[in-house]
């Protein structure tokens, strides 16, 4: 201790390490508290307020100023990005509801056959990508060799193309195909809690199925459907994968690829910064009124309690609900799907399906002979579980300590556990980037970094299923335990860990599934040696190397389906239904 401090010490009445004393004589649950403080600082306030302090730094001298805001948004270009990702986000969100709404109706209040397959087109298109469904889509319909064109050309010896994915409706298709199941289960929720007698009392009265569906039931489900809206708005501004692989080579900026575009010659960190705040707050904004929406229930109250539901019979109807099912389906999930396997098993993916063209020489190259691959998919799957024991530990900590209210002002760290909810992982990366890339850290291109975004970007899935878990456990339990003779810690060892199996096992894996397909937060942060799966498809697919890109594919969605159904066997049939999006 300097003598400066022992002379403090002094005049405050106590020995110079008095300070450490009581450091040390602090509780472990304390200790534990300020640990947990350090280290969400670590992940989510230092990433997000150095990039607004970035944001106003000029890049050589540090100085405050506004200049970056002034290029940032000074030019048409990056004011156009800003407005076609808003109309990427409309436009994405509309087409999205009708997929989603009548699937939901459907499935909730029809007597439709074969529910399970609206639910299968459902979890297709959680499993599958966004990026993924694009480069199925690139195969069936790219404007010069996509089969879907050529046979159009064949039939009708026309040279324009039928349909050009590489286009703004291109765009909005892709992502609305991923985004609908947020619709859908948000609307399916809703019209779960809706009793059928206000609809029974209208047929009684000789009102059609149609109109009461349109007077009565999608209006007290309005708020739920708007809460989707909502999410599925916000994913699509924020995502990058797609708007890269579509937009770029039909020269259609948004905002996610102009921020892209601001690393690369010459580099200009300070200008992205400024570029990402209003992003940030549009999320921010939106996030609050989706829950502001949602928290009001008034809109379920007005049918009363104990209200029974019974199946609507729509007669020759359900046969066209079904076949709205099978559309969607077909479009999010099993064409894409089946043109990749077939690119993956061919030498040259537009000759289609003959013998001729079986190969499975994409398969051995990928896993056996290019370094490059092997690296790629090594390195996505030891981050992603490196990231997702990382966020269920932390996760678990933090919702332990709030839910037994161990300590004044535990709900800050529920806060902070869940405030990556509303930062875009596009904009978390940036932060990460600004916070820790450069020196004196260093660590771009690092495999801690990458691991270090991966569990903020996923943190709250992981909370939201920790504090699921532990609102279960009765503490009555643990005082038991305690009341026998045992500590804290044995009671956590031998009640809570064992009765939270499940919830721990859906926890690691809701977040190793999407960590292994990530590309918007790993696009900014991976080095030469530290490339992921996601990242490398992206490089491969503008090298024009798709039957390569399927067979990586391919393997995604392999190890992907066999982790739901683990989850499914070990967990539950919700087991994909219980992230916080």
């Amino acid at each position: 201790m300097t003598d400066q401090a022992t002379d403090y010490a002094a005049e405050a009445g106590e020995r110079p390490d008095g300070w450490l004393r009581r450091f040390r004589n602090l509780e472990p649950i304390n200790l534990l508290w300020i640990l947990l403080i350090l280290v969400l600082g670590v992940l989510v306030v230092w990433p997000i307020g150095f990039l607004l302090k970035v944001s106003f730094e000029d890049g050589s001298t540090g100085a405050f100023t506004l200049q970056n805001y002034v290029e940032a948004y000074g030019r048409w270009r990056y004011l156009e990005a800003l407005i076609n990702s808003c109309l990427l986000g409309l436009c994405t969100a509309a087409l999205s509801v009708l997929f989603a709404v009548p699937m939901a109706w459907a499935v909730s209040r029809t007597n439709m056959p074969a529910k399970w397959f609206a639910w299968a087109s459902v979890l297709g298109a959680f499993i599958l990508p966004p990026y993924l469904t694009s480069i199925g889509w690139i195969l069936i319909a790219g404007p010069n060799s996509g089969w879907l064109n050529e046979g159009w050309r064949w039939l009708t010896g026309a040279e324009a193309p039928l349909f050009n994915i590489y286009s703004f409706f291109g765009m909005v298709l892709m992502i609305a195909l991923n985004a609908f199941p947020f619709i859908f289960l948000f609307t399916k929720a809703g019209l779960d809690m809706i009793s059928t007698e206000m609809e029974e009392a209208a047929a009684i009265l000789g009102a059609p199925t149609w109109y009461t569906s349109l007077k009565i039931t999608l209006p007290l489900v309005w708020p739920s459907i708007l809460g989707g809206i909502i999410i599925v708005f916000l994913e699509s501004i924020a995502l990058f994968g797609v708007p890269a692989i579509l937009g770029i080579p039909a020269r259609i900026n948004v905002v996610t690829t102009q921020l892209f575009q601001f690393f690369g010659y010459p580099f200009r960190m300070e200008v992205a910064a400024a570029y990402a705040m209003p992003l940030l707050l549009i999320t921010v904004s939106l996030i609050w009124v989706q829950r502001m929406l949602l928290n009001r229930k008034g809109f379920v109250t007005q049918t009363g309690k104990g209200g029974e539901r019974r199946e609507l019979d729509v007669r020759g109807w359900k046969w066209v609900l079904l076949a709205w099912c099978g559309f969607v389906g077909l479009l999010a999930m099993y064409l894409p799907g089946y043109t990749m396997v077939v690119a993956s098993f061919s030498e040259a993916w537009g000759q289609g399906l003959n013998a001729a063209n079986l190969t499975l020489q994409n398969y051995y190259d990928v896993l056996f002979v290019s370094k490059l691959t092997q690296e790629a998919i090594i390195n996505s799957f030891l981050f992603a579980g490196a990231a997702a024991f990382g966020a269920l530990g932390l996760a678990l900590c933090v919702a332990y300590i709030v839910a037994r209210g161990l300590i004044p002002f535990g709900n800050v760290l529920a806060f902070l556990c869940m405030a990556p909810f509303v930062i875009p992982g596009i904009v978390l990366a940036i932060g990460f980037y600004a916070a820790y890339a450069p020196p004196p850290l260093g660590l771009y291109g690092t495999a801690a970094i990458i691991i270090l975004a991966f569990i903020a970007r996923f943190l709250p899935i992981s909370y939201g299923t920790a504090a699921a878990g532990m609102r279960s456990i009765n503490p009555e339990m643990e005082e038991a335990v305690r009341v026998l003779g045992g500590g804290r810690f044995t009671a956590i060892r031998h009640v809570v860990a064992p009765l939270l199996k499940k919830t721990l096992f859906a926890g690691f894996l809701l977040v190793f599934i999407p960590a292994t397909r990530e590309l918007s937060a790993a696009i900014f942060l991976v080095g030469p040696n530290t490339r992921v799966m996601s990242v490398l498809i992206f490089d491969m697919t503008e090298e024009g190397r798709f039957e390569a890109v399927a067979a990586i594919g391919c393997i995604i969605l392999v190890t992907t389906t066999f982790f739901v159904w683990l989850g499914f066997k070990l967990v539950g049939r919700d087991f994909m239904m219980r992230t916080p999006r």
